[in-house]
């Protein structure tokens, strides 16, 4: 089986790419350089030669609050512009079966948690990353729109907060785990004697080891139709994948504090915003179709911590690694 993996080097793409490496799958990638996803042309060539039995569509535009306030028309043109391409040239390529990866994000701000799939579009968006939810939102439609109009088999999955090793570690536009793991390492590095953060420490996030991820994505990918179209709707056809529970940030901090061994003061500065005050994933109906994590967050911090330190630490490393 030939499968296309858009989105091989960031760190979803590269654990499928892993895990399907390992089933036998013939794994078909493009580095960014040998294929613009934003390229109509170039996607349809690229399909038109390749003949792909399958594509998993885990390529984005991704980066935290600060990039997505900072750079909001890249976040919606390019996630647009990938989804619209690799989806439409995939069936003109006569692809039948596609995984579209979403975020979270995509539930409206004010929703009731755990959030269900059956929250989408029933509220407003968090503003700081409307424009990529609604992006993502949109690759969601556009699948379940090619299956009804034209019987395609394009399944989408909305994972919570991902981390793991070939996450971004870049000082400014990575998410709350490496961030943390990035901030807490250098501190103990430098024998800082306190690190601050951003808010009261109070809101609560769900995180989900990106192998789990991994695992999920092609448990649902590999669901005979008629199991995955009796546990979905035509018009609400996206399964969410999550851990199950979350912690606090203050919890979260203490957690990646002692697994670098951070000794010093946490402070957190609870004049600066805290955000959404819970993300989490309802997770049920994957779970009843008979998949459920099993990396644990402790042992998934250590884990990713140990990949930051060989990868992005070591003498001679760059400064980020990841997407």
């Amino acid at each position: 089986m030939r499968v296309y993996v858009a989105g091989h080097r960031g760190m979803v793409g590269g654990a499928i790419s892993r895990k399907l490496t390992e089933r036998g799958a013939e794994v078909v990638t493009r580095t960014h350089a040998e294929l613009d996803l934003s390229d109509q042309v170039a996607v349809r060539d690229f399909f038109a030669a390749e003949k792909v039995d399958a594509v998993v569509l885990a390529a984005a535009k991704v980066g935290g609050i600060h990039a997505n306030n900072t750079y909001p028309a890249e976040f919606i043109y390019e996630n647009l512009m990938i989804e619209c391409n690799v989806v439409h040239q995939a069936f003109k390529a006569d692809v039948r079966k596609l995984l579209f990866l979403g975020s979270s994000c995509i539930y409206p701000r004010a929703v009731a948690q755990p959030m269900r799939e059956d929250a989408l579009l029933t509220g407003v968006l968090e503003p700081t990353n409307e424009p990529y939810a609604i992006a993502k939102i949109a690759g969601i439609k556009l699948c379940e729109s090619y299956n009804r109009q034209y019987g395609t088999d394009y399944r989408s999955v909305m994972p919570t907060n991902l981390y793991g090793p070939g996450d971004n570690f870049h000082p400014e536009n990575s998410h709350v785990m490496p961030a943390l793991i990035r901030r807490f390492h250098e501190a103990a590095r430098d024998g800082v004697s306190e690190v601050a953060i951003w808010g009261s420490g109070t809101p609560r996030r769900e995180f989900l080891h990106v192998d789990d991820m991994a695992e999920a994505s092609l448990f649902v990918l590999d669901l005979p139709l008629d199991v995955y179209e009796s546990n979905t709707e035509p018009m609400l056809s996206h399964i969410n994948v999550g851990y199950g529970e979350d912690v606090t940030i203050r919890e979260l901090a203490q957690l990646v504090a002692t697994v670098t061994g951070f000794t010093g003061e946490i402070v957190f500065d609870a004049s600066k915003p805290d955000g959404t005050m819970r993300k989490l994933m309802d997770s049920s109906r994957l779970n009843a179709m008979g998949w459920k994590p099993s990396v644990v967050l402790e042992n998934g911090v250590k884990e990713t911590y140990q990949w930051f330190l060989e990868q992005v630490a070591a003498p001679g490393q760059p400064a980020m690694a990841g997407h």
